[in-house]
């Protein structure tokens, strides 16, 4: 198993998960979807979701299957869509929420899918943002961290399936 340095501890990202859904509820009210990608959203969006119900929002939660690593450290560049979008979306406002923004192939390709699907406003949330590796040009309405580049894991966050119970986001030191 790969070293693991610390990136964000679990105190540091539950400050800046209830700072973004502040920023969340004011830009979106109270009546939205989700669309979280799976799998490595799904922490960050399920404490999203409460933070949100805190300040009164009511989002629904969808969540979307998109494949473009597999079990590799490198995207392979074309994101493939596991399973259906959600089919009520039309006219929607919709949040596409994902862990790392990084190529913005994953990203571009997800808010792309759900205006196709007739959503109304679509805007997206990313936790991190890794701009070094960007090859779409895509930016997150809402961003939780900036960071350099390095293989994020922990908080849902996997490499080839492992470290996503890790309470924290760190970076794999032999990736």
């Amino acid at each position: 198993m790969a070293e693991v340095r610390l990136l964000f501890d679990e105190r540091r990202i539950a400050g800046r998960v209830e700072a973004l859904a502040d920023a969340v509820a004011a830009g979106m009210g109270p009546d939205f979807t989700i669309v979280a990608l799976l799998t490595g959203a799904f922490v960050f969006t399920a404490d999203l979701a409460r933070a949100l119900g805190r300040r009164g929002a009511r989002p629904r939660i969808e969540f979307v299957g998109i494949k473009s690593y597999g079990d590799a450290t490198v995207s392979s560049g074309r994101p493939v869509l596991v399973g259906n979008l959600p089919p009520d979306l039309s006219g929607r406002r919709v949040l596409v929420v994902d862990d790392i923004l990084d190529t913005g192939h994953a990203l571009a390709f997800a808010r792309d899918a759900v205006r196709a699907q007739g959503a109304g406003e679509t805007r997206t949330c990313v936790l991190l943002d890794k701009r070094a590796r960007r090859e779409m040009p895509i930016e997150a309405d809402f961003t939780g961290f900036t960071i350099e580049d390095g293989f994020v894991v922990g908080y849902g966050i996997d490499c080839a399936q492992d470290y996503r119970y890790l309470p924290y986001l760190g970076v794999l030191e032999d990736a």
